[in-house]
């Protein structure tokens, strides 16, 4: 018997594959879902946690083994692969980044790979992996898509935005990081207030715009492969398979993109003007 089998109507079939794994702590005992309703702020989403980390776990791994076996001859399939990307993302640094930092590149290959990892499980049928965790583990929910959850998205794009303000007081100095404030775009101390609140709105639309960017196409995405669920098994097929093709370009696209947008924001965060 499936998840579909045992919810009754549509929406409720939705609804359950849209529902994190949740763990909180009520009146001091571990709780798990519908239990964590009224817990607040600190509710775990321990299933975006445990893709999460257990694919950049994985990333790590992958990328350690092939550097250790990495050779100067003909090389194999995978560090082909693995050579390939780090050029791909060296090349976007160097047209993108014009200042100078060992942790950029790094970075990026690092948001780009892990996200790209993250965005794929959008590809496993929604069933697969929340029905196996169903019947092996007794486990009611499980989202198998990190990115589909805004917590992880907030968590990265907050990151990036921590690194923004670091090296913007780090190059400019405490100072200059407040003159870019507020003499900007108007370089005259009667704009202050103004510049101020323009320059804050701006700074604080970044991490947002990088989160809800991500969230929003990956959720859409999910949303779509869900729906095509609920339709009859003999039109599944010719459903999914377009949708998958045409869905791995935006797989691919918004990692590109999450990248491409934090190596620009570090790098006017090295400009001094």
């Amino acid at each position: 018997m499936t998840a579909k089998d045992e919810v009754l109507t549509s929406s409720g079939y939705i609804q359950h594959h849209l529902t994190n794994a949740q763990m909180c702590t009520v009146d001091g005992s571990i709780a798990f879902n519908y239990a964590c309703a009224d817990a607040g702020f600190w509710t775990w989403h321990i299933d975006s946690l445990l893709f999460s980390v257990g694919l950049g776990v994985l990333f790590l791994f992958v990328f350690y083994k092939v550097g250790q076996k990495a050779t100067t001859g003909v090389p194999g399939k995978l560090q082909c692969a693995v050579e390939m990307l780090m050029e791909f993302v060296s090349n976007a640094v160097k047209d993108s980044f014009h200042g100078r930092s060992p942790v950029i590149a790094p970075l990026a290959l690092t948001i780009f790979v892990w996200i790209l990892l993250m965005n794929t499980m959008d590809l496993i049928p929604v069933d697969f992996i929340p029905e196996a965790a169903k019947q092996i583990l007794g486990v009611p929910y499980l989202k198998v898509v990190p990115t589909t959850d805004m917590n992880i998205t907030f968590g990265l794009s907050l990151s990036v935005f921590a690194l923004i303000v670091f090296y913007s007081i780090k190059i400019k100095g405490i100072t200059g990081f407040v003159k870019e404030l507020t003499l900007q775009p108007f370089n005259h101390w009667a704009f202050i207030p103004v510049n101020f609140i323009l320059e804050t709105i701006a700074l604080i639309a970044k991490p947002i715009s990088l989160s809800l960017r991500l969230f929003g196409n990956l959720y859409a995405g999910e949303l779509i492969f869900i729906l095509i669920a609920l339709m009859p098994w003999w039109s599944q097929a010719a459903l999914s398979v377009p949708w998958a093709i045409f869905h791995i370009l935006v797989i691919v696209l918004q990692a590109f993109i999450f990248m491409m947008l934090t190596i620009v924001y570090l790098s006017m965060a090295h400009e001094d003007h």
